[in-house]
């Protein structure tokens, strides 16, 4: 299972970023956080540090 970011949420701070282990998590066009769902290892932690709560398994 994977994470992803609700584009509708998510603020755009960045503080997910560079808690990712694997990089996973990329800046869309619009400055809005995406997760690679096929490279993410599930551990959360950008769920964990996310201000808004807009970061949930798939």
């Amino acid at each position: 299972m994977a994470y992803r970011i609700s584009e509708a949420d998510c603020i755009s701070c960045g503080v997910c970023e560079p808690e990712c282990p694997v990089e996973c998590i990329f800046v869309e066009v619009d400055e809005k956080r995406k997760i690679d769902e096929n490279a993410c290892i599930d551990c959360g932690a950008c769920a964990d540090v996310c201000p808004v709560s807009c970061i949930a398994p798939v």
